[in-house]
């Protein structure tokens, strides 16, 4: 059945590519965090794993609802680690690094899901998809967010 939600399927097919890239960035975020958790050590150990959690956790529930954007603009959404490391602009972490080092990675990956939903918001703006726009603002202003938090740990 076509999809008739009021953008047309340029537009759509356009967002949901910017959608699918922000998954998978996200997704390897949350992988990343939820890694750092579990393997975190050293004196910030409690804090940190509390603070990994609640990230994670939050993170989790961002995954599910930006794949599901994808699927209301009636595109599959990508959902295999392969197409997220072809898809991500996030390196993977395969190393178990120091706390402090753990914290920087996670700043990084935070304000790299703040640019790429900065970038989502100008496409679903242009394409006059007010849903997907609101997305990513609500992703943007959380990565920022969390990342400012991160940031204040390491400096």
């Amino acid at each position: 059945m076509n999809v008739n939600i009021g953008i047309d399927e340029k537009h759509r097919k356009s967002i949901s590519d910017g959608l699918s890239h922000f998954l998978a960035d996200t997704y390897l975020l949350y992988l990343m965090t939820h890694n750092f958790h579990w393997n975190v050590t050293g004196p910030h150990f409690r804090s940190l794993h509390q603070m990994f959690e609640e990230q994670y956790n939050e993170i989790w529930l961002a995954v599910d609802e930006i794949a599901e954007r994808i699927r209301a603009l009636g595109v599959k959404a990508p959902g295999t680690t392969a197409q997220f490391h072809k898809l991500a602009t996030i390196k993977e972490e395969t190393d178990i690094p120091a706390w402090d080092k753990m914290v920087k990675i996670l700043v990084e990956g935070h304000e790299a899901c703040a640019r790429n939903a900065r970038e989502l918001f100008k496409v679903a703006d242009a394409g006059g998809d007010d849903g997907t726009a609101d997305l990513a603002t609500i992703r943007m202003k959380s990565h920022e967010k969390t990342a400012w938090m991160l940031r204040s740990l390491i400096q």
